[in-house]
């Protein structure tokens, strides 16, 4: 039941599905990271079975690309993205303490919104270049996977930027946590590709996390929530990118 317990405390957390309650209250959510690229994949399934259904409706790759897209968007409720947007406008700031506050301000900035159109080009353009329903699938399983797992890599490596908030409740993440979801991650990679394309993308992902591992300890002095979502989907428009390639 513990395990149980703990992926409807990840889907709870990382998605919209409304489950979160069916973890009883005490559920440790930082021993529930393994979760993550589990749900990253079932994310990424869910995106495939919308690009399934647009190309076989007749859409052209680019407009089932963009579908599949919001759909990934709305099961997640922008929580990846949002991240991303805080935390390309706050890095900008002079201090530690006004890089903090400008990523808690609600407003998008522009350097915010730069990031997020790129991320979504990106990851449009690499959907639509690799076309086949069923390499998009692999692709967007993986991709998913992957960009969760990096979010580990950073919790492991860094601590709580903050004492309040997302990651103050993740400031000790057990190793054997990590290690699972890296495992299970790097098995779903194996699984879906070639070793070929397998081993890179997983080593993207893993730079990913670490770099913005490094980043978040020098500017911020730890992780936050919007570094976790941001490495997820940098390391997604990493993965996506290199599975394009022939």
């Amino acid at each position: 039941m513990r395990l149980a317990h703990e992926l409807a405390a990840g889907f709870g957390l990382l998605t919209r599905l409304p489950i979160g309650h069916l973890a009883p209250a005490g559920t440790d959510y930082a021993r529930a990271t393994w979760t993550y690229p589990v749900i990253g994949a079932a994310v990424g399934g869910w995106g495939a079975a919308i690009y399934a259904i647009a190309t076989a409706l007749g859409l052209a790759p680019a407009l089932a690309a963009i579908w599949t897209l919001a759909a990934l968007t709305l099961a997640t409720g922008g929580l990846h993205e949002d991240g991303l947007a805080d935390t390309t406008d706050g890095l900008g700031g002079r201090t530690r303490e006004r890089r903090l506050e400008i990523m808690r301000d609600s407003r998008i900035g522009s350097y915010g919104a730069i990031a997020l159109i790129l991320s979504f080009a990106i990851r449009a353009v690499a959907v639509t270049t690799i076309a086949g329903p069923w390499h998009v699938a692999a692709a967007l399983v993986v991709a998913g996977a992957l960009g969760r797992a990096a979010i580990l890599l950073v919790l492991a490596r860094t601590r709580p930027a903050r004492k309040d908030g997302l990651s103050a409740t993740l400031a000790t993440v057990p190793k054997g946590a990590v290690l699972a979801g890296l495992g299970l991650a790097i098995a779903v990679s194996f699984m879906l590709l070639s070793p070929r394309q397998a081993l890179p993308a997983c080593a993207l992902a893993g730079l990913a996390g670490l770099m913005l591992a490094r980043i978040a300890t020098h500017r911020l002095g730890g992780h936050t929530g919007d570094i976790l979502g941001a490495t997820e989907i940098a390391a997604e428009c990493l993965v996506l990118s290199l599975l394009t390639l022939p």
